[in-house]
């Protein structure tokens, strides 16, 4: 009998990655309007050295634990006060940006530093105002919050994660608990965060179902717990050796999966 759901965050519920894309969009679209540079180009430089940048600092193996992406790294704040190593990534962050767009640039012929900053601080400014929900998401919460108790697990810094809920307050009152692997120490798909999520739920592992975008995290974590899965599969992306229990392609689909599992 299911009696909670256990939901991740990005690209399942919030859509973070329209976030990013649409605040790459911008800001490569005002770099155009500066120096003439070719937009998607740029995009795709900035994000080749972003990528190659954040796997040279000493946070990296930190951040793949926890589950914190370059991209995160381009506009959060890390202000977390409880862990060292997000002291570390504060003092990494604003070199980082500047560098990452400073590189990005100059891989499209153009030198200047005083243009990277300038662009590392119009895409934070972007993307904190591109908040998005999927619009199956409201909907599909209020079905089932009568229904079953629900717990937001969500890997990433908990600073930046409460600023992305900070920008759609209407999410958080859905959830029982809110659980980051950054609190924890260890991410999805390490089961410290499902054992974290039943002891607070207080069940069984038969008796909660993740529903989630990402197979390498929040599938495979979940069923290395014994915990039934739902795969949001969107994109429709091609499966990995990575089994879902359930596949759908809408948040929609969920409620039936879970009503006949119960029935």
């Amino acid at each position: 009998m299911i009696k909670a759901i256990l939901f991740d965050l990005d690209d399942t519920l919030l859509w973070d990655s329209r976030s990013i894309e649409e605040a790459f969009q911008a800001t490569c679209q005002y770099a155009q309007s500066k120096v003439g540079v070719d937009p998607l180009e740029l995009e795709k430089s900035v994000r080749d050295a972003a990528r190659e940048l954040y796997a040279t600092y000493d946070t990296y193996e930190f951040t793949q634990n926890i589950g914190i992406n370059p991209f995160e790294g381009l506009w959060g704040e890390f202000l977390d006060e409880h862990d060292e190593r997000f002291h570390q990534m504060k003092d990494i962050v604003p070199s980082y940006r500047k560098d990452a767009w400073t590189r990005g640039l100059i891989a499209q012929g153009i030198s200047d530093e005083d243009l990277a900053v300038e662009l590392s601080e119009v895409f934070r400014t972007e993307r904190k105002q591109r908040p998005y929900v999927y619009e199956d998401t409201f909907h599909v919460l209020d079905e089932v919050k009568g229904d079953y108790e629900l717990l937001l697990l969500t890997n990433g810094s908990p600073h930046l994660q409460h600023t992305k809920l900070s920008k759609t307050p209407e999410l958080t009152p859905y959830f029982k608990e809110i659980i980051i692997s950054g609190d924890i120490g260890k991410g999805k798909p390490d089961t410290a965060m499902f054992e974290h999520a039943l002891e607070r739920l207080q069940l069984t592992s038969d008796e909660v179902i993740m529903v989630g975008d990402n197979l390498l995290t929040d599938i495979l974590g979940a069923s290395r717990m014994g915990i039934r899965t739902i795969w949001i599969n969107r994109r429709q992306q091609r499966p990995q050796d990575v089994k879902p229990d359930h596949e759908v392609k809408n948040l929609h689909d969920i409620i039936d999966i879970i009503k006949q599992i119960n029935a």
